[in-house]
């Protein structure tokens, strides 16, 4: 006799449905990125070495385009802290890419604020645009469209970020055209960020 429920025989068990990532090629910083690190670590105490995780990435994700397993490696041994230390804050944030992107990263924001000021049909413009679903890069390997939670200036809402910089205020009806910009003039096609636009207004005029 036994004090064990009697099992199924079709019971189904959990499975982790955790991707890793891609070995990528063999990586490592470059001379000009390896004294960047070097810099960077300094503004930490030694014990606290690890807090220099996420530019670390960034100059990982700077130099090859998006995070392999290689490229973790190679920083969790910098770092001195796991891989699995490093995959958690990769998974994490949304800004670190685990596959190929285009030249533009096309961030639109879809939280409240976007949401309902038309972030919706933002989306659904440009990857009309671009024949491409969220999450996808198109063709020509130049944008990748991608959906993320609040981009902090809801004030200035529908905001979308393409890599680094921002546009604000998109319309709907103007997504296309932002993408035609983007093709023939780069990121000089974007409004910017209000504020940083207006402090630099500022810091010309002596105001």
């Amino acid at each position: 006799m036994s004090f064990h429920p009697e099992m199924a025989y079709d019971a189904t068990f959990h499975k982790s449905a955790r991707q890793l990532e891609e070995e990528g090629p063999a990586f490592g910083y470059t001379a000009e990125n390896r004294a960047r690190f070097e810099e960077i670590v300094k503004r930490y105490p030694p014990e606290r070495r690890r807090s220099a995780v996420l530019p670390a990435l960034y100059l990982a994700q700077h130099q090859q385009g998006y995070i392999t397993a290689n490229a973790i490696r190679h920083v969790a041994e910098l770092l001195g802290i796991t891989r699995a230390d490093v995959e958690d804050v990769v998974s994490y944030y949304t800004m670190f890419y685990t596959k190929p992107v285009g030249r533009f990263v096309v961030n639109v924001c879809r939280t409240l604020s976007c949401a309902i000021n038309g972030a919706e049909r933002v989306t659904e413009a440009i990857c009309t645009k671009l024949a491409v679903r969220p999450g996808e890069t198109d063709a020509s390997g130049t944008f990748t469209v991608l959906e993320v939670e609040c981009l902090g200036a809801c004030d200035r809402a529908p905001v979308v970020m393409v890599n680094d910089a921002w546009h604000e205020n998109l319309q709907p009806e103007a997504a296309a055209k932002l993408i035609d910009d983007l093709r023939a003039r780069g990121e000089a096609a974007l409004s910017g960020c209000h504020h940083v636009v207006e402090r630099r207004k500022d810091e010309r005029t002596g105001d």
